[in-house]
Parts: structure tokens; sequence; C-alpha cells
């Protein structure tokens, strides 16, 4: 990313989730600095929705809106210089469009010989959110914005390499017994002296 407006982007877009269109239909007043949120408009529904956004995207956020310079409530948060039609020399800003977005992964993925495309960075947020022990499947259902579980369901693909991880490690766990399985085997039983008291016996 060669700048704060696309590292926001791609911050904003792996840690929420968004949609491209999502990001895109952001406006000034859609961002709640303290509580981390970006409030987004669902495809397909329209409906209003706040996500939980990274400390990460909101730094670079920052870093770009004071490039940018004063932003107001209503005015999209992204944009870009383009030269204007008639007079080449002379840069305008307009709102980022959705093509202009896909140059700038284009630029990314010519420098890195990959294949990323804005939908591989909601994939791999869901993904992440799905392995994460701290959340359920209706959370993840909730901020993927979903209508039906069954489509969340299909991010429970697990990676070949985290089973071979869990199991080596259940493997370890079952070779070397727990410190309350030995706490327990040695207190198992009486003392032979406490049985000699207790039956009359003379202790040993």
């Amino acid at each position: 990313m060669r700048s704060n407006r696309d590292r926001a982007i791609l911050a904003l877009a792996v840690s929420t989730a968004a949609r491209a269109s999502e990001l895109l239909g952001l406006r000034g007043a859609d961002l709640d600095w303290g509580d981390q949120l970006a409030q987004v408009r669902r495809k397909g529904s329209g409906a209003q929705q706040w996500l939980p956004a990274s400390a990460e995207s909101f730094v670079w956020l920052r870093l770009y809106l004071e490039d940018l310079g004063p932003l107001g409530p209503d005015a999209p948060v992204w944009w870009t210089l383009r030269r204007r039609e008639r007079s080449g020399d002379v840069l305008e800003r307009r709102p980022l469009t959705y093509d202009a977005l896909r140059a700038v992964l284009r630029r990314a993925n010519t420098a890195l010989g990959t294949n990323w495309t804005m939908h591989d960075l909601r994939h791999t947020s869901a993904l992440r959110m799905v392995r994460s022990q701290r959340l359920s499947l209706r959370d993840v259902q909730v901020v993927l914005g979903h209508a039906h579980l069954t489509t969340t369901q299909i991010y429970l693909v697990e990676d070949d390499q985290e089973i071979l991880r869990r199991v080596h490690q259940y493997l370890a766990d079952q070779a070397e017994p727990s410190q309350e399985a030995v706490a327990s085997e040695s207190t198992v039983g009486y003392d032979s002296n406490d049985l000699a008291v207790l039956l009359g016996g003379v202790p040993r």
C-alpha cells in the first residue's frame, strides 16, 4: 500500500469483513472514533450497521484524514486525485470509485506477485473470526451481515496444518499427565501411620 488511505482501507476491510461497496459508502458521520466503529450500509438491504474495527485501522484512518484535511459528516471518507479532462495539469479531488480501488489492488498484486481481491480480504476476516474461540458463529453471522446462519457456515473450513497442530498438541497432552492428575495420584489412599492409629495398631 503506497498511501495512508490505502492502508486504512486494507486494515478496515480485513478487520470488519465489510464488502468493498460498503466501505466505499462510508461518510464522515459513519466513523465512531471513541468506540472504533464504522457504520456501513449493507449491500442489498441498505440497512445501516455499526461494525467493530481494529485499532490499527483507526490509526491509518487518522493519518489519512490528517493528509486529506477537514471532512464533513456527509462527505465521503475516501477520496482520490484525478486530472481534469480539459486541463491535464490540474488535479481535482474526487470520491474514490470501485474501479479506482481495484486499480490500487492491481498495483499491489503486481508488486507482490499475488492475486488478492477485496472479497479475499472479507473471506480472510471471516475465517479469522470463525476460528477464534472468543466468538460464536452467531457473532460472525451478525458481523458479516448474513441473513441465514447456513451462509456463515461455509466459512467453517478447517486448515489442514492447523488440524495437525491441534492433534500433535492433543497427543503431547496425553503423553504428559497433568499436574492435577499427578497430585491426585499422590494423595490417593491413607498414610500407614494414620491407619495404624485408626485400627488400633502401632504406628511404624
